[in-house]
């Protein structure tokens, strides 16, 4: 009976969706790499962000992160070069209904130059001054940026009540 319930619970359950972002910082050049979603994207259009992207079914989230830079990109960066520097946590996302889980990461080292290559989701990859990030951003990737050149770690809650908000009947 009990392995019955565990299934039938494994089955009814949603999972957050799993994402990975990732820094790219030139830190003697002082700038970071960003992405322009394009136009017609279905979630914030125009908007600058991280490069980021959702996990596979079983890929572990620093091969997501990897590969993600690399299909986004162009560059090409060693897992171990990739330190965890926050976490975005959302209560619901535009391809994620029941929520969704991004971890941030960081490198300052990775070979190749960096190219636009998908134009077709994305107006541009380009670097940004460290200090000049725009406020066209999707809100949460640009905070997440934000707390790590302040050297924070932070863990961003999305679209969940505030603990002054009323949850229920008192």
């Amino acid at each position: 009976m009990a392995k019955e319930v565990a299934s039938s619970m494994a089955e009814t359950e949603a999972s957050p969706l799993l994402v990975a972002a990732v820094i790219v910082h030139d830190v003697s050049d002082k700038r970071v790499l960003l992405i322009q979603r394009g136009p017609g994207a279905p979630f914030a259009p125009s908007h600058f962000d991280l490069p980021i992207g959702k996990a596979h079914t079983g890929e572990p989230i620093v091969s997501t992160a990897v590969r993600e830079l690399r299909e986004e990109t162009g560059l090409i960066v060693e897992p171990e070069s990739l330190s965890l520097t926050g976490a975005i946590h959302g209560a619901w996302g535009a391809a994620a209904p029941e929520g969704f889980l991004t971890l941030v990461f960081a490198t300052q080292t990775w070979k190749r130059e960096p190219v636009n290559a998908e134009p077709h989701k994305h107006s541009q990859v380009t670097w940004c001054r460290t200090d000049q990030i725009p406020n066209v951003f999707v809100p949460a990737t640009r905070q997440a940026l934000i707390s790590y050149l302040r050297a924070n770690v932070e863990v961003i809650l999305n679209g969940f009540p505030t603990r002054d908000a009323p949850t229920g009947p008192s």
